[in-house]
């Protein structure tokens, strides 16, 4: 046989072994998660000391670390480590899954991580330790809180998102100063729990992005659609979604009462430091929030499949929304004393909600339709009438002029209340008293014998 024969030979086989790799690569699929068809659980895992990522697959009690996963034809791959979120720890994964004994050893050990490194009250202690937990199993439920640590600079905000943050579930980094477009692409990738520090934003169109995300992701089933267009010019938008656990730190509050509702928040200021706490965080917490998430992804292997919605918590003592958020949160927790302390945390914030209301315009407005509702001898009540008794109160209290029309606005457009025109005035008629004694009881605002308002 000739040379030229055997060098045809040689590349007709190169060729097809380079194809087969080529089509193979073609069908890999960059994997960080994913429930298989038979129903078992693969992670993604980073070993940066060898700078490797793998695949934990965990099948009937078993975990295999594994290069790739052929599933439907399609090979899951993990996604690279020269990414640059996952070298510049900007996201953190588990190294591999280990074993945690029980659920209650695992709330002990993460709490004491948690009271090395920062100084928080003993109820937030607790609801840290199983937020933490929740984020490993988020996905089992269909509403999440939020968790926020709120404080001025040096109060120590920082130092506690970045502990917590360290041990939940593929915990990404950010912060006000980043920009929004990567923040949706990383969320949407990894779907693991967002990690954000000063969320008191300047620039109003970053506000109306970032505020996209908090209001849109504590609910299952409402992405965030961005305007793309394809290569070929056409318009095709995408959907990221934003769904999962997020974190956050910021010296006030948001605006958006509605928005405010969906946090679980403690006040950092009201704390000085410890003094066992190191104020430079030493080297070995890096090692020891990496040995929590390798415990941690044992725990979501074992418990994602069994945790469900507990709707025998529901407390009827706080609002629909607070039970939403709050419910999730109990589900997974298996300690009486623990889930008592989450009930004080949030009855605590549902007194301080309706309080803001109740002090807000809105609320200070329905005490005064309140008490004139309450002569029946009248079918309507003239806006004048309450404009006046609105400015003797309160009137001291604002900058600007109370005006009938800005008592108007308050009625139509904050508390939804109908107005009409009667003999050239406009009044509030006697019909919508049961829309004001709904608004009352939302806003937390109630009569005693006595008929003082109380608030």
């Amino acid at each position: 046989m000739g040379i030229f024969s055997l060098l045809g030979k040689f590349n007709r086989g190169a060729y097809a072994q380079f194809m087969e790799t080529y089509n193979n690569k073609q069908k890999d699929i960059p994997t960080v998660s994913r429930v298989l068809s038979d129903g078992s659980l693969i992670e993604i895992v980073y070993q940066p000391y060898e700078k490797k990522t793998l695949l934990a697959h965990y099948e009937q009690g078993n975990v295999k670390l594994k290069p790739w996963i052929e599933e439907n034809g399609e090979r899951l791959v993990p996604i690279s480590p020269s990414n640059n979120l996952l070298k510049h720890n900007a996201v953190l994964l588990p190294e591999c899954p280990e074993p945690y004994g029980s659920t209650k050893a695992l709330l002990e050990d993460i709490e004491a991580y948690l009271y090395r490194y920062v100084d928080l009250s003993p109820a937030f202690f607790r609801i840290a330790s199983s937020y933490i937990l929740l984020t490993w199993v988020y996905d089992a439920f269909n509403e999440l809180p939020y968790l926020r640590l709120r404080g001025d600079y040096g109060s120590g905000k920082t130092r506690a998102l970045l502990i917590i943050g360290s041990v939940c579930y593929k915990p990404f980094f950010a912060s006000g100063a980043s920009t929004v477009s990567p923040i949706f692409h990383t969320l949407n990738t990894f779907q693991g729990t967002l990690i954000f520090d000063e969320a008191d934003f300047r620039f109003s169109d970053e506000k109306a992005e970032i505020i996209k995300i908090f209001n849109n992701g504590n609910v299952r089933g409402f992405p965030v659609l961005r305007t793309a267009i394809t290569l070929q010019r056409e318009f095709d938008p995408r959907a990221f979604l934003v769904y999962g656990p997020k974190i956050v730190g910021m010296r006030r509050e948001f605006e958006d009462q509605a928005l405010e509702s969906r946090f679980i928040t403690e006040d950092m200021g009201q704390r000085t430091l410890r003094s066992d706490i190191p104020i430079n965080l030493p080297e070995i917490q890096k090692a020891e929030a990496a040995a929590l998430r390798n415990k941690l992804l044992m725990y979501r292997f074992q418990t994602l499949g069994h945790v469900r919605i507990n709707k025998e918590l529901v407390d009827p003592s706080i609002s629909p929304r607070l039970n939403q958020i709050l419910v999730p949160l109990l589900s997974i927790i298996e300690d009486e004393t623990i889930k008592k302390e989450i009930r004080e945390a949030a009855q605590g914030l549902e007194k301080e909600l309706r309080a803001e209301h109740s002090s807000a315009p809105e609320g200070e407005l329905l005490v005064i339709l309140k008490e004139l509702m309450e002569d029946y001898s009248r079918t309507s009540i003239p806006l004048s009438e309450i404009t006046s008794l609105f400015v003797a109160r309160h009137g001291a209290d604002y900058d600007r002029p109370i005006t009938n029309r800005y008592i108007g606005f308050l009625h139509r457009k904050r508390l939804h209340l109908r107005t009409h025109k009667s003999h050239g005035v406009y009044v509030v008629p006697l019909s919508e008293k049961s829309k004001i004694e709904a608004l009352c009881t939302r806003y937390g605002i109630t009569r005693d014998s006595s008929d003082d308002v109380e608030i």
